[in-house]
C-alpha cells in the first residue's frame, strides 16, 4: 500500500482529494532484504515461492510536508481549507481542535470465535457462508448456504475436537475486550476521551451489534481498526465489505463522519513489541543464537494474490523485514524463514506451508524452531491448538530438539500504546470521505485504499477457483480451472438432488437430516 514515510498511519487520506496511482495497484517496492526472509533458499536449499509482483496503490497526500519528512517533524500536522490554514505543532494541538466535543468512537473489527462447543458448528456456518471464504459462480449463489451448512456439519465434530482440546471455546473475544479496554484506557491517558467497540465477523458480538451500540451512543467520528496487522481480501476485506454495506444502508451512517485504517504492520510501536517478545523467548534455548525464528502466518490461496491483487504476501514479507531489521539492531542475527499454515481444501495456497517446511527443516538438521505466530494479536485455536499442538508435536518427529512459541501481542503495553496513536494520527483523516447528499453516497473505505482493492478483485471474483472443494484433475492450469468447475457443478447438482429428492448417500450417512 503506502510506505511509512508518507504517514504514520496507513489508510488515511487528504480530506477532499485523493490522486491514485495508474491501474489498479502498481508494483510495491521489494523487501529491503530479500535474501533474509528466503534464508533457506541458501542455507538449507528449501526453496520458497518467488516473490511476485508487489501490489499496493500510489497516494498522494497533501498534507504540507514532503514524502520524506525528517523526524522533527513526525508529529506536526499542517491542515489547509479554502477558508483558513492552521498549522499544529504538537500532538496536543491536533487532539484539541480534532477532539473538541466530538463524540468519537473506535471500532475494532475481528473474525470471532466459538465460545462453546455448541458454538462451532453455527459459527462455521458463518464462516463458510462468506462469499469471501466460499465463491460460486453467480448462477450457483443461492446455494450458498446450503453448501455453508454443509461444509459446517461435517468439519465440526473435528473442529470440536480442537476446541476442546484448548478449553472448550475460543478465547478471542475475551482477548479482543480485553484489548479494547486497553486501549480505551491509553486513549484517556493521551487526552482522547472515546469509547471502543468490538465487531467480530462470525460470532457473537457480531458488526451489526458494534454499530447499533456506536448509534446508540451518538458517535460522530468513528475510526475502523482491523485488528489484523496485514491486509487481505478474506480477513480486512470481508469485514470492511460487510460494513461498507451496513453503511451504504443507514442514514445515520451514511452521514457520520469516518476513516479506516487498513493495516499496521510497518508502525513503530508494532514492530518493536514483536521484536520484543521474540528477543524475550530467544533466552529461553540453550544456544539462543542458533535458533530459526519461524514466522508462520495464516495462508490465503494463491489466487488471491497473482489473479485477485491481495496485498497479503507482500506486506507479510516486509513486516517480517521490518522485525528482523530491529532484531539486529539489537544484536541478533538469528536466521529466518516465512510459511504458511490453516490452508482448507486442494486448490494451491500461498507456499511454503508451514508443516511442510518444519520437516523440510528437521530434514536439514535445524535443532532449535522459535514459532511466531504472525498474523495474530490474539490467541485462539491456530495458536494454541495448530500451532501448540499439532506443529510441535510435528516439529519433535522430524528431528527439532528445542521448540519454542511466541506468545500473541494481546495486551502488550507498547502495542496497544502505538495502536492508540494510530488512531489518534487518524483523527485529521476522520470525515474525509463523509457525504452530506444521500443521493452521493460514497463508500466507506477511502478511495485509493480499500475500495480499490476490493474493486479490483470484484472483476476478477468469477475467475477465480474456489478455496474449498472436492476434487480436481488435469494437466495444465487451464485444463485444472475447468475441472475444478465441473468438480463443483457436479457436487452442487448431487447437493440439490439430495435436499430435493431426500435421497442419497449424505441421508445414507446420517448428515443431511441435521440440515433440518
Amino acid at each position: 500500500m503506502w510506505s511509512s514515510s508518507q504517514a504514520s498511519t496507513r489508510g488515511v487520506v487528504e480530506m477532499g482529494r485523493v490522486e491514485a496511482g495508474p491501474s489498479h495497484f502498481p508494483k510495491r517496492p521489494a523487501p529491503r532484504n530479500p535474501a533474509r526472509v528466503n534464508y533457506l533458499s541458501r542455507a538449507y536449499a528449501v526453496k520458497p515461492c518467488s516473490a511476485g509482483d508487489r501490489l499496493g496503490i500510489s497516494v498522494k497526500c497533501n498534507l504540507g510536508w514532503s514524502s520524506q519528512p525528517s523526524p522533527d517533524l513526525r508529529h506536526q500536522f499542517r491542515g489547509q481549507s479554502s477558508a483558513s490554514e492552521a498549522v499544529l505543532t504538537s500532538q496536543s494541538d491536533l487532539r484539541k481542535l480534532f477532539v473538541g466535543n466530538e463524540k468519537i468512537g473506535v471500532l475494532l473489527l475481528n473474525l470471532g470465535g466459538p465460545e462453546t462447543l455448541d458454538d462451532v458448528q453455527p459459527f462455521l456456518f458463518n464462516l463458510f457462508a462468506d462469499p469471501d471464504i466460499i465463491r460460486l459462480p453467480r448462477l450457483f449463489r443461492f446455494l450458498q448456504k446450503p453448501l455453508a451448512k454443509f461444509i459446517s456439519v461435517v468439519r465440526a465434530p473435528k473442529s470440536k475436537e480442537g476446541y476442546a482440546s484448548i478449553g472448550g471455546g475460543s478465547p478471542l473475544r475475551q482477548i479482543t475486550d480485553a484489548q479494547a479496554e486497553a486501549l480505551r484506557e491509553a486513549l484517556c491517558k493521551k487526552d482522547v476521551p472515546a469509547k471502543v467497540y468490538v465487531g467480530m465477523r462470525y460470532w457473537h458480538p457480531f458488526t451489526e451489534e458494534a454499530i447499533e451500540q456506536i448509534k446508540r451512543d451518538g458517535i460522530t467520528k468513528l475510526v475502523v481498526l482491523p485488528l489484523y496487522p496485514q491486509f487481505s481480501i478474506s480477513t480486512s476485506g470481508s469485514s470492511l465489505r460487510l460494513l461498507e454495506g451496513i453503511f451504504r444502508e443507514d442514514e445515520y451512517l451514511v452521514n457520520m463522519q469516518h476513516t479506516v485504517i487498513p493495516s499496521w504492520y510497518q508502525r513503530e510501536g508494532y514492530i518493536k513489541a514483536m521484536a520484543t517478545l521474540i528477543e524475550n523467548e530467544l533466552t529461553k534455548f540453550p544456544e539462543p543464537e542458533k535458533v530459526m525464528i519461524f514466522f508462520s502466518a495464516h495462508g490465503v490461496p494463491l489466487a488471491y494474490v497473482e489473479e485477485a491483487g491481495d496485498p497479503y504476501k507482500a506486506e507479510m514479507e516486509e513486516c517480517i523485514d521490518l522485525i528482523m531489521e530491529e532484531l539486529e539492531k539489537r544484536g541478533k542475527t538469528n536466521p529466518c524463514i516465512l510459511a504458511y499454515q490453516s490452508r482448507v481444501g486442494p486448490v494451491e495456497w500461498l507456499k511454503p506451508y508451514t508443516d511442510e517446511t518444519i520437516i523440510e527443516l528437521g530434514q536439514k538438521g535445524v535443532k532449535s524452531l522459535l514459532a511466531v505466530p504472525i498474523s495474530f494479536v490474539s490467541e485462539h485455536i491456530e495458536t494454541l491448538e495448530e500451532i501448540d499442538v499439532e506443529y510441535k508435536e510435528l516439529a519433535l518427529e522430524s528431528g527439532i530438539k528445542h521448540w519454542g512459541r511466541v506468545p500473541a501481542l494481546g495486551c502488550e503495553p507498547t502495542f496497544i500504546s502505538d495502536l492508540a496513536d494510530a488512531v489518534i494520527e487518524s483523527l485529521p483523516y476522520v470525515g474525509a470521505m463523509a457525504v452530506s447528499n444521500l443521493e452521493a453516497r460514497q463508500s466507506l473505505v477511502p478511495l485509493g485504499s480499500v475500495e480499490e482493492l476490493l474493486a479490483a478483485y470484484d472483476s476478477k471474483r468469477d475467475e477465480l477457483p474456489p478455496p474449498v472443494i472436492v476434487w480436481e484433475w488435469g494437466w495444465t492450469k487451464s485444463a485444472e480451472t475447468w475441472n475444478g468447475r465441473a468438480a463443483m457443478l457436479a457436487v452442487l447438482t448431487l447437493l440439490v438432488l439430495e435436499v430435493t429428492t431426500g435421497e442419497g448417500f449424505l441421508h445414507q450417512w446420517g448428515i443431511l437430516p441435521l440440515f433440518r
